[in-house]
């Protein structure tokens, strides 16, 4: 049997190497390659495919879908990346099935790797739910129980791939000597910042067996709205009532609403009463035996100072929230918008790989997105701010941008922090783990 997998760099390798790597009956014949920029036209590299695959295997770009299907003799193609609609997947399957092919989605189960340590696994039903900021806050909790916690990040493998196989990040100079990008510094460092350990990678199997040998307790961080890749002993999912019926209709953050021990209600200083129903609603159609949690994004403004009635403000935003993730609005937006700043539209002083983005996903908005998948996207994003005429620029990714891009005019962070609100919280949640 021939095997298509259509990926973005993470779940696709991940379920290659739960399901596919060692099977006899099945041969894969490719990866395809959306969502993330340069991926497609690389390898997945021997050392990681096995024995079985001596060249390694093509990574193509998935908009050659049905051409790749028949020409590569395709009896199976595997449906293997997140935050996409159900209409989208829909899509793909028509493509398959209509070049000859059969279509499945990755297993759930299938790519659970059993642990011998306690998991909390923190996921979301969309990108941009506040997923970070609610792993941050479980860590603490359970640092301050006296356990070692050790965060596995879900993958962003966008270099050598084989270096990549287990990284294990300590410090902010681990991040510089990994030549990590500015999607996983995001990710990555506020961890650090607060004393944590974090691996990511490609196998993780292997990255498993490193981290349990430091851990008391394994972190799952949940990438986009993606599955967990360990069986958890208690699964956390994040829900953004600014979107509401999302929960239900975007894959695979559908099944993560489905099989919460807890969900939690993020953003609920910003959204409204009917948005908020709609999703308690679903939950209790869907998933009644969930605990429900409630919370609030509370921004702050390293200098508020620059924020002033009238200002021009640039809002610089989290790359894939504003993109595959389709938010419109992030920390420096709403911070501008309350302080009754002005947005500057950044899209006409766009230049190259930022101005592809724009053109990409026409929703975005007056925002402009961190992409910094490579030094050119970063380059591009650099000339960009240089570009917009703004009295200031807030940055309201997760990490200090102003530490990897130069920013000439005025700048200051706005960060989120989960701000939990009544009973039950976290903390009784988090009780429940067998620690």
């Amino acid at each position: 049997m021939n095997v298509l997998i259509l990926g973005a760099a993470g779940k696709d390798f991940h379920t290659f190497n739960c399901c596919y790597r060692d099977r006899e009956d099945a041969r894969v014949v490719a990866f395809t390659a959306t969502q993330i920029p340069d991926i497609a036209g690389r390898r997945y590299p021997p050392e990681l495919a096995g024995p079985r695959y001596p060249e390694g295997i093509e990574i193509l770009d998935e908009a050659d879908l049905a051409t790749i299907v028949v020409e590569r003799r395709v009896d199976l193609a595997v449906f293997a990346y997140s935050d996409v609609s159900d209409a989208y997947v829909d899509e793909r399957r028509a493509v398959v099935e209509g070049a000859g092919a059969r279509f499945e989605l990755a297993p759930v189960e299938g790519t659970m790797l059993p642990t011998t340590k306690p998991v909390v696994a923190v996921l979301a039903v969309r990108t941009g739910c506040g997923k970070s900021q609610t792993a941050r806050r479980v860590a603490a909790i359970l640092r301050e129980r006296g356990l070692r916690v050790v965060a596995i990040r879900h993958p962003m493998p966008y270099g050598d791939l084989v270096r990549q196989r287990v990284q294990r990040f300590a410090t902010l100079d681990d991040l510089d000597a990994q030549a990590c990008t500015i999607e996983e510094r995001e990710e990555y460092e506020p961890h650090l910042a607060a004393g944590g350990v974090v691996y990511a990678g490609v196998d993780y199997r292997a990255i498993l067996e490193q981290a349990e040998r430091e851990a008391d307790v394994i972190l799952w961080d949940g990438g986009n709205n993606d599955t967990s890749f360990y069986v958890a002993d208690l699964t956390i999912v994040v829900a953004d009532p600014l979107r509401p019926g999302h929960e239900l209709t975007y894959y695979p953050g559908r099944i993560n609403f489905a099989r919460a021990d807890a969900l939690l209600l993020n953003k609920l200083d910003s959204a409204t009463p009917e948005g908020v129903q709609t999703v308690l609603a679903n939950a209790a159609r869907v998933n009644p035996g969930a605990t429900i949690l409630r919370a609030n994004s509370a921004l702050t403004v390293a200098d508020p100072g620059l924020l002033r009635a009238g200002a021009r403000v640039l809002a610089v935003e989290d790359g894939p929230t504003c993109t595959h993730g389709g938010v419109t609005l992030g920390a420096a937006s709403v911070a501008a918008t309350r302080a009754g700043a002005e947005l500057v539209d950044p899209r006409p002083y766009a230049v190259g790989r930022i101005a592809e983005t724009f053109a990409a996903y026409p929703g975005i908005g007056p925002l402009l997105p961190a992409m910094g998948y490579g030094e050119e996207q970063v380059r591009d994003l650099e000339a960009t701010i240089a570009r917009v005429p703004a009295d200031a620029v807030l940055i309201g990714t997760p990490i200090d941008l102003a530490r990897l891009v130069r920013i000439e005019q005025p700048h200051t962070r706005v960060t989120y922090e989960l701000e939990e609100l009544g009973s039950p919280t976290l903390r009784d949640v988090l009780a429940r783990l067998p620690v």
